[in-house]
């Protein structure tokens, strides 16, 4: 069994709850901009004071309806500053926040209430509103519902107003450490979503730690960050309470809609993001190119990106590269960063393996990409690259408190004091996956010489063919996914005597694709195209490169639809359900294999 641990740098909190960064900020630096808020007329600056007063104001409203130290308050919103302001209003007034992802369906969202038995819920819109009123029909016990959009939150405050200080500070107060500060649920990729209890001190060792080791991101008056990610994943809720607590500006943007604005606008100094964002930027780049007939220029200028950061782990460039380097950053790079803000120096990615490609891609432009790993059941990052010790095509080391090890099953398990308390009211999955101090993660993974970790797939994602060889389906799912022309793609052969794949295109990629080569119709019409197969068919091919013949993808097809949230395919977090897929498309699995 190998194993590699991280000394703990910084002391852990014996007392103490989330709320105390906004009340030492209001009084360390009150005029600090901690948030910038997007209006109809543009930004507005909150300063520390004013968010301090704010926050204050929502948890009076809170205690004034009757919620009690403990009780949960359900949160339905795309990412907006409320989303933040009543997150930390909840804690303030004792309450734990059960965050849901804004595109859940009343199923969904039914089963969150009944399972957490929220008292109460802030949402978004009239339609959160009536998914919840629906809910409550159903057997969910929510009392108090606050719509944003029609003046919830100013409600709440007013109502609150004949609630003292004094009381809100006794509550405040007897939060601590190990009083639990959320229910996340997971996304669900396999079965029922199942509630991560976090508590405040698992927030404050993750992030007393995380804050420290990626200081180069947190420090400086001008640090910025703009959260675009659903604040209902733990990934996105980390660098919340790693902003307000190192004092980076952050901003909220609600998706991808009005992303490309909001970034030239607010100009951050580090992202955070999925995969699929980083290969949404540079497949765009790279059609936009081919449109204005730069096709040559731009794969030669990502080329030379790749080739300039794979030198900094080779004894730098040589003089050559250089010189073209230094030509391609004036008439490409530049134009690229521009997208991201023109401040943005780093980024950091979560949620599935970003690529080796795309990493040093990234980093050869001038944005290098942190990736690292994590669960919701570890309060986000175990592992993570440093801006000073980056590993390219690895999650990077455990964090300072965490230790990881291989088991002799291949399996990653982690511990640490950020790891979940446990399943919310389900002890017999909780002695399943945490014991001894242990949470196995479900990962396979490895560890090298100097305790940089490689993700290699999911324990029960491994497919089995029928010549008994076993088959790790994400790396060969992140390459086929690089392709600009592919959205999303599900490696298959569990049981079958080879392994074959599902692709899907992205539309948007296919078009200009298309446009160039003359070529007319909708996606579905366009999926037999025998250009189109042998485009994909290049991406197949490189993907099969990385791995034995006998894991090699032998066939495939392209679907005429793209999967979507919406439709059951992926997760909120873009993962890819398997048995959904394979269930709604059994009978293309089946044609793969002649039947």
């Amino acid at each position: 069994m190998r194993e590699f641990a991280s000394p703990r740098t910084v002391d852990l909190p014996r007392t103490g709850s989330l709320t105390d960064d906004v009340v030492r900020n209001e009084h360390e630096a009150p005029d600090h901009v901690c948030f910038s808020v997007r209006g109809d007329d543009g930004w507005t600056d909150v300063t520390a004071a004013a968010f301090a007063e704010q926050v204050r104001a929502v948890a009076k409203g809170l205690v004034a309806a009757g919620l009690e130290p403990g009780d949960r308050v359900v949160l339905c919103s795309r990412t907006r500053y409320e989303w933040t302001l009543v997150d930390y209003a909840a804690w303030w007034a004792g309450c734990v926040t059960v965050p849901v992802y804004e595109t859940s369906s009343t199923h969904q969202l039914e089963l969150l209430l009944r399972d957490s038995g929220a008292r109460a819920a802030v949402v978004e819109t009239d339609r959160h509103r009536a998914r919840v009123d629906e809910a409550v029909r159903g057997g969910a016990r929510v009392e108090k519902v606050w719509t944003i959009r029609d003046g919830g939150i100013e409600r709440l405050v007013a109502s609150g107003a004949g609630v003292s200080d004094e009381a809100l500070e006794e509550r405040r107060a007897a939060v601590r450490p190990d009083t639990l500060a959320t229910i996340i649920y997971t996304s669900g990729t396999t079965g029922r979503p199942r509630g991560c209890m976090l508590t405040h001190g698992a927030f404050m060792a993750e992030l007393g730690q995380a804050v420290e080791e990626l200081d180069e991101l947190f420090a400086g008056d001008d640090a910025a960050t703009l959260l675009f990610l659903p604040l209902a994943h733990v990934f996105a809720r980390v660098i919340q309470v790693g902003a307000v607590r190192r004092r980076v500006r952050l901003g909220h943007s609600d998706g991808v809609r009005h992303l490309t604005r909001d970034l030239r606008e607010f100009r951050p100094t580090f992202v955070l993001a999925v995969p699929r964002v980083f290969e949404k930027v540079f497949n765009a780049a790279s059609q936009q190119a081919a449109i204005d007939g730069h096709a040559r220029t731009f794969d030669k200028a990502a080329d030379t990106a790749i080739a300039w950061s794979r030198s900094q782990d080779d004894g730098g460039p040589g003089r050559l590269l250089r010189l073209r380097h230094r030509i391609y950053d004036r008439t490409v790079y530049a134009r690229l960063r521009e997208t991201l803000g023109g401040r943005c120096a780093y980024a950091v990615s979560g949620g599935a393996p970003l690529g080796e490609r795309l990493g040093h891609f990234f980093r050869g432009i001038g944005v290098t990409v942190l990736e690292g790993y994590g669960l919701t059941e570890t309060t986000a990052a175990i592992t993570v690259n440093r801006p000073d010790a980056v590993k390219i095509g690895t999650v990077g080391r455990p964090l300072g408190g965490t230790t990881i090890r291989v088991s002799d099953e291949g399996e990653l398990e982690v511990s640490g004091d950020q790891l979940m308390t446990g399943y919310w009211q389900d002890p017999e999955t909780t002695t399943e996956v945490l014991h001894d101090g242990w949470l196995c993660t479900g990962d396979l993974g490895e560890i090298d010489d100097e305790g940089f970790v490689r993700v290699t797939g999911r324990r029960k994602e491994i497919l089995v063919t029928a010549g008994g060889k076993n088959v790790a389906p994400a790396p060969l799912e992140d390459h086929l996914r690089a392709h600009p022309l592919v959205s999303q793609c599900m490696v298959v052969g569990d049981g079958r005597p080879y392994v074959g794949a599902l692709v899907t295109l992205d539309a948007e990629a296919l078009r200009p694709w298309a446009d160039a080569r003359h070529k007319e119709g909708t996606v579905a019409a366009l999926v037999d195209d025998p250009d189109l197969r042998a485009a994909v068919q290049e991406a197949v091919d490189d993907a099969n490169r990385t791995v034995s013949k006998a894991e090699s993808i032998r066939r495939f097809t392209i679907l005429p639809v793209d999967w979507t949230e919406e439709d059951g395919q992926l997760t909120p977090s873009l993962k890819l359900r398997r048995a959904v897929v394979t269930q709604q498309f059994h009978r293309e699995v089946d044609e793969l294999y002649g039947r």
